[in-house]
């Protein structure tokens, strides 16, 4: 039972919550849509169908936020890893920056010059 409701609980916190311009998307789409349907008089698939357009901007909008903030969170997390960068590489000595680093993985960077890995240094 336990288990149930931290899956519930993690799957709650993966969800993402649309900013206020998206929702506001949403109630124009809604509101349009209604609008349609009482001019035109398409009840019974218009409704299907308004409920579809709806459900489906909601799934892109989501995807395209939830894409916008893991870029943001990899960018800051690069940021960070190139902060902690030692100034001059430990076995030539040449001169290292967060430009001049060759990016193996977000967080760590190999020496341009002789390919050896570039031990962060502690923070403080």
């Amino acid at each position: 039972m336990a288990e149930s409701q931290n899956e519930k609980a993690a799957s709650q916190e993966e969800e993402v919550e649309l900013p206020m311009p998206w929702r506001q998307v949403q109630s124009a789409i809604w509101l349009i849509g209604l609008a349609i349907l009482f001019w035109q008089s398409w009840w019974w698939p218009g409704i299907l169908i308004l409920v579809a357009i709806s459900g489906l901007t909601q799934a892109l909008v989501q995807v395209y936020v939830k894409r916008q903030r893991d870029q943001a969170q990899a960018l800051q997390a690069q940021e960070v890893a190139a902060a902690r960068l030692p100034e001059t590489c430990p076995v030539c000595g040449a001169p290292v920056n967060a430009r001049s680093a060759v990016w193996t993985s977000p967080t760590t960077a190999t020496c341009p010059y002789c390919n050896s890995n570039l031990l962060r240094e502690r923070a403080a």
